[in-house]
């Protein structure tokens, strides 16, 4: 089945460029542009595109504004091409939490094959946006969520959650949902350098657990969350009884630099069935080799529900590779995680 795009961007040449990058697959076909919201409006009503991608910074409406009322009065998969700054970073998290499925960072043109990667992911990142059902999501997301009281578990347990397209908002709803009282949580998140240091501080400024960007050697705290760094490696080690964070760059794993397998497989070797891991909404398939290590190791491990993942790729990967103990609506994930770490045996 052929995607029809709408691309929406003030600058002519970008509009240009990304066609000619869309176009060079058969299953992209490029229905229109727009210059501006009001004619995105406009060209959305009569085009009905299955997918638009988005910038923010634009005329006659901010492009934040337009999503809010897109995901509100008529629910379309919508990427956004944002800019690599800490301004950009701040606005592309908001257009997240706004409803956009996804995000691809605009390169810097000083890197060779950089706009060929970006064609690339962008391509790949508007395949799944074609897959998601936004307006579901967009009805659980506004939906109040309630915090569960108590998820404390035996001293050197620990919770790791992996997740890719869609996981900004789903991790933002367990974290919110997780007490000060419970153990290490450990989060790798498909995300470039430069967004996840706004992500986590945004994290923090919502959550009753204390989110910050992960740090190499750095010792794990109770009611602390440790997000992996942008194209870092995410570990975690025990050294004299103690968990610490590890980081590094070694070679991408299943594609990905995070690697939500390379989380999880620590994961296993570390604690084996004193872990906790979550799969959530992701397109691909990263995390579920990790995921059944966990499993295999004596871990309880969760995948997040079809019905309630934007993309249900890497948990269904996950599902029908055995790496999944149960699935689980993501609203009900926390829960799941404090009955998990109730029945967990002390380590002798």
């Amino acid at each position: 089945m052929t995607i029809k795009v709408l691309v929406v961007d003030d600058s002519a040449l970008i509009r240009t460029v990304l066609v000619h990058m869309l176009v060079v697959d058969s299953d992209i076909e490029v229905v229109g542009t727009a210059r501006d919201p009001i004619d995105a409006r406009q060209k959305i009503k009569a085009l009905n595109p299955d997918v638009v991608t988005l910038d923010i910074e634009m005329p006659n409406m901010n492009g934040l504004e337009f999503l809010d009322r897109l995901m509100r009065l008529r629910p379309t998969p919508v990427v956004m091409v944002s800019t690599l700054t800490t301004k950009g970073a701040r606005e592309t998290l908001l257009a997240l939490e706004l409803g956009a499925v996804d995000f691809v960072a605009k390169p810097d043109g000083n890197l060779e094959g950089a706009l060929e990667l970006f064609g690339a992911e962008l391509r790949d990142k508007i395949r799944a946006a074609a897959t998601s059902d936004v307006g579901a999501h967009t009805q659980r997301r506004d939906r109040p969520k309630a915090a569960i009281q108590t998820a404390a578990g035996p001293e050197g347990a620990l919770i790791a959650i992996g997740a890719s397209t869609g996981g900004v908002e789903a991790v933002r709803a367990v974290l919110c949902a997780m007490p000060a009282d419970c153990p290490p949580i450990l989060v790798a998140q498909h995300m470039p350098a430069g967004f996840t240091s706004r992500f986590a501080a945004r994290l923090d400024s919502l959550c009753a657990v204390t989110v910050i960007e992960a740090e190499d050697r750095l010792a794990l705290r109770t009611g602390h969350a440790y997000v992996a760094p942008g194209d870092y490696h995410l570990r975690v080690e025990r050294r004299s009884g103690q968990l610490r964070c590890r980081i590094d760059q070694r070679a991408l794993e299943s594609g990905h630099r995070p690697s939500v397998d390379v989380l999880f497989a620590s994961v296993a070797q570390s604690l084996g069935a004193l872990g906790v891991g979550v799969i959530l909404t992701g397109m691909g398939r990263d995390g579920a080799r990790g995921l059944k290590q966990m499993r295999d190791a004596g871990a309880h491990t969760i995948g997040q529900s079809r019905a309630s993942s934007l993309v249900y790729g890497m948990p269904r990967v996950a599902h029908e590779q055995g790496a999944v103990v149960e699935q689980a609506p993501l609203e009900d994930i926390a829960q799941r995680l404090a009955s998990a770490l109730g029945r967990i045996r002390p380590a002798a």
